[in-house]
């Protein structure tokens, strides 16, 4: 009878262990730029992310939200922090690029998956050793130039004028748009650069000027893109000015004013919304996401960075969903299976793009996440595909 008492109590533990598992809340770590010269970006980011449900695939969720102040070693303290104390099941951001590719360390070394909002496909490329645990919800900046380039090619641009972030922002936009420039037959003639901190830029600008481009390009993010343009503008330039996908925040045009009306540039569904053809594959996603985010917190304060983080869930939401049929959360089983499950999206319609992952392609976003797009009249205007 004592046996049988002490097996039923062991069989009844068990049981308990086993309905508490099943419950556990999934831990998500958020590291986000909310303070410092990226601010604008993150800030949008999180107000997304305070949207997102209070579960994920019938799971009770815990968000955690820390800001790292644009500092790559502030990012990395976060995470750390995510990982060992935490024990969070996933990891989202860093949202700059710099904090992303130095996160690569904590989230391999502890195996937790991790999906970033940059647009550098640096951090999840090539697909082997500490980036088998990176994500990425953003456009790559490949596919951004690519877009760009073929509207500069079909306009007569044959020579641009370059400066951007003196940092990996920076590297990575002039990498990629110097191999589409190649492939359109478009000489990049002047190369500058410049940080995010500067507050002048003459000197580049003028050397800019002198070589006497069709075209110039600013690669830079948020409100600091904005110093290049408008020195531009008072230096009197009359070319198109391009800038990349980083500067789609209301910061950007208010700082602006004048001086960025007619800009051009590459960017994701939701930033343009309004203004997408009736057939684009994600428009419905995008009006909905726009419309719910404009009625929190006002018109016209949606930006691509939100769009990305919005596409945060519903990529948790698929992923999680196939995990939880292998292992619980709270476990390094989970987290294992959360990578692999976060590799097998298909066809998964969100906000800024249509998401079909693999082993070798963790961003999973095709041209359909890429068009082209104008400042006019004060807002972002979609222009072509």
């Amino acid at each position: 009878m004592a046996l049988s008492q002490k097996l039923r109590g062991a069989l009844a533990l068990a049981a308990l262990a086993l309905s508490a598992a099943a419950h556990a809340d999934i831990k998500v770590g958020i590291d986000l730029s909310t303070t410092g010269p990226a601010a604008t970006i993150g800030i949008t980011s999180k107000n997304a992310m305070l949207m997102w449900p209070k579960t994920i695939a019938g799971q009770n969720a815990q968000y955690l939200i820390l800001d790292d102040g644009s500092d790559p070693g502030a990012a990395v303290r976060n995470i750390r922090k995510f990982v060992t104390e935490d024990k969070v099941d996933v990891i989202v951001g860093p949202n700059v690029t710099p904090a992303a590719l130095a996160a690569l360390d904590p989230v391999s070394e502890y195996q937790t998956p991790m999906i970033t909002l940059i647009g550098s496909a640096s951090v999840v490329e090539p697909q082997e050793g500490k980036r088998m645990w990176a994500f990425k919800m953003a456009q790559t900046d490949s596919a951004m130039a690519d877009v760009m380039t073929r509207y500069m090619s079909n306009h007569n641009v044959k020579t641009v004028g370059f400066i951007g972030f003196a940092d990996s922002y920076g590297d990575s936009w002039l990498n990629e748009f110097s191999k589409f420039a190649e492939l359109r037959h478009i000489k990049i003639v002047a190369s500058e650069r410049f940080n995010r901190t500067d507050t002048s830029v003459t000197g580049q600008v003028l050397k800019l000027m002198a070589a006497k481009p069709d075209a110039i390009l600013i690669a830079g993010a948020g409100t600091p893109a904005v110093l290049p343009q408008r020195t531009l503008v008072e230096r009197g330039f009359k070319g198109p000015i391009y800038q990349t996908h980083g500067i789609a925040t209301p910061e950007f045009i208010k700082l602006g004013g004048k001086d960025v009306e007619g800009t051009l540039f590459p960017t994701q569904p939701v930033v343009v919304a309004r203004t997408l053809p009736a057939d684009h594959p994600a428009k419905k996603a995008a009006l909905a996401f726009v419309d719910a985010y404009e009625a929190k917190y006002g018109p016209d304060t949606v930006t691509q960075f939100a769009g990305d983080a919005a596409g945060v869930y519903p990529r948790l939401q698929d992923a999680v969903a196939r995990a939880l049929k292998t292992a619980q959360p709270g476990t390094p089983a989970f987290r294992v299976a959360l990578r692999q499950e976060l590799e097998n999206a298909h066809e998964l319609v969100a906000p800024n793009g249509v998401v079909n992952t693999s082993a070798k392609d963790h961003v999973g976003l095709d041209q359909r996440a890429s068009v082209m797009g104008v400042i006019k009249n004060g807002k972002f205007v979609y222009l072509s595909q």
